[in-house]
């Protein structure tokens, strides 16, 4: 074999090798995902699984990013911007009443039940659906909890009449509810109980009513997709189903109950309380530090590296 032959061979099987070890990478499906708000712990099964590779053993580049609403996502996929989404299946069922030419399609249910709820309290005498005569009602315009509003009064013989709906912003819906200023809300079970909650309502005052439980039967949140990719790209789509479904079943707060136990809710937070640090025990973090890292400069001092000016009132940050 000749020297250039030789050369030859060994280039060949150097880009054979690069070829291999490039290959997963360039066979990677990219799927571009929307969720339908911003990242919450209702989201975890989705970012769960992009963190502990299950969408990558799929063969899949994905990407997600939030939303502004449930309409949102769907105008997304329906544009091809992005080729599935999180969103409820109530609004997808109304866009493609209003766009036959887009049969975009739910594929995995998620939620079973919605999350679409009143939330009310106690001291404002509310504690049943008919309670709400006569009272004040807050509910954003673009609220997927008040779209169902009429399925709810129907369900629970309210006299609509007797209900003042006053249009509210998203940002101001609890504080509203929080201060008085209305008697119920409409929302997200979830997101706006712990909204209120935080809040400083007492936790036995808070009355919420999930419309599931009171009569309406409709379902929420689904995983849907661009007709045009499931049919260009059939095993990416069960390939995003296989992943998340194996995150669903092991999310269940794990992460975010280690990290509490763990890292975040420490004995010294118990003491002091959430945010601040032990300036000696930093000090001694920095000493630890050198052992690992030549400083350039002199080694700082707690205080050159951390500024508490900026954290709450010491008996706001305290731990409960």
């Amino acid at each position: 074999m000749t020297i250039n032959a030789i050369r030859h061979a060994k280039f060949g099987a150097l880009f054979a090798v690069a070829l291999g070890l490039a290959g997963p990478a360039l066979g990677q499906t990219a799927v571009k995902f929307s969720l339908d708000w911003k990242y919450e712990g209702t989201e975890a099964p989705f970012l769960l699984a992009l963190d502990r590779g299950y969408f990558k053993a799929e063969g899949l580049d994905v990407t997600i990013d939030t939303a502004g609403g449930s309409v949102e996502p769907i105008n997304r996929i329906a544009s091809r911007t992005y080729d599935m989404a999180f969103a409820d299946i109530n609004s997808l069922i109304k866009f493609r009443d209003q766009n036959p030419q887009t049969p975009l399609k739910a594929i995995f249910m998620i939620y079973s039940n919605p999350p679409f709820a009143i939330v009310t309290r106690k001291s404002r005498g509310v504690a049943a659906p008919k309670d709400l005569e006569g009272k004040k009602l807050g509910a954003p315009a673009a609220d997927g909890a008040y779209a169902q509003w009429p399925i709810f009064v129907k369900a629970n013989d309210i006299d609509a009449a007797k209900v003042e709906i006053l249009n509210v912003g998203f940002p101001v819906r609890e504080p509203m509810l929080v201060s008085g200023h209305v008697d119920a809300i409409t929302g997200f079970s979830f997101s706006t109980y712990i909204n209120v909650k935080h809040s400083g309502v007492a936790q036995d005052d808070i009355v919420v009513m999930l419309m599931a439980n009171y009569g309406v039967k409709l379902y929420g949140n689904t995983i849907m997709v661009n007709p045009s990719f499931a049919a260009d790209k059939p095993q990416a789509v069960r390939g995003f189903l296989r992943g998340f479904l194996k995150a669903l079943k092991e999310t269940e707060l794990e992460r975010l109950q280690l990290a509490l136990r763990d890292n975040i809710l420490t004995p010294e937070v118990k003491a002091n309380g959430f945010g601040g640090v032990d300036p000696a025990r930093l000090d001694k973090a920095i000493d630890q530090i050198a052992l690992t890292y030549t400083f350039k400069a002199a080694m700082p001092k707690a205080g050159d590296v951390f500024d508490a000016s900026f954290l709450p009132p010491a008996a706001e940050r305290k731990a409960n």
